[in-house]
């Protein structure tokens, strides 16, 4: 599956927007890392990923998403999700309940682990 994204934004209030549609993965993440730095280094207050059309997320997403809040918060800025689906915030929550903990072996048991958790709450 791919990932298309569309930015947004509103130079008045600081806020850029980029909806993502489709799926977060191994494949996709590399460009979308390239054009959420170009979004980034715009130097917006705010970034919001607009997940209302992300459809699935891997561990490689993860990364690329935690990567960037970092980034905006030593530059004073913010990063934010939104909308995000229930398979979606089910992997958000997972990685909260854990935040400085490895359980998995390597990055693939981890994809696995959050392929089943999505497919489980989407009912596949």
């Amino acid at each position: 599956m791919e990932l298309k994204t569309a930015v947004t934004i509103d130079e008045e209030n600081s806020v850029a927007r980029v909806a993502l549609c489709g799926a977060l993965n191994t494949d996709t993440a590399p460009g979308f890392e390239q054009n959420l730095q170009k979004v980034i280094a715009g130097g917006h207050q705010l970034t919001v990923l607009d997940m209302k059309d992300l459809d699935y997320i891997s561990s490689a997403g993860l990364r690329v998403i935690f990567k960037a809040a970092k980034q905006t918060k030593a530059a004073g800025h913010r990063l934010a999700a939104a909308n995000r689906k229930p398979h979606i915030d089910k992997v958000f929550e997972i990685l909260k309940a854990l935040p400085d903990m490895a359980v998995f072996a390597n990055d693939q048991e981890l994809d696995d682990y959050l392929d089943s958790m999505q497919k489980q709450v989407r009912g596949d």
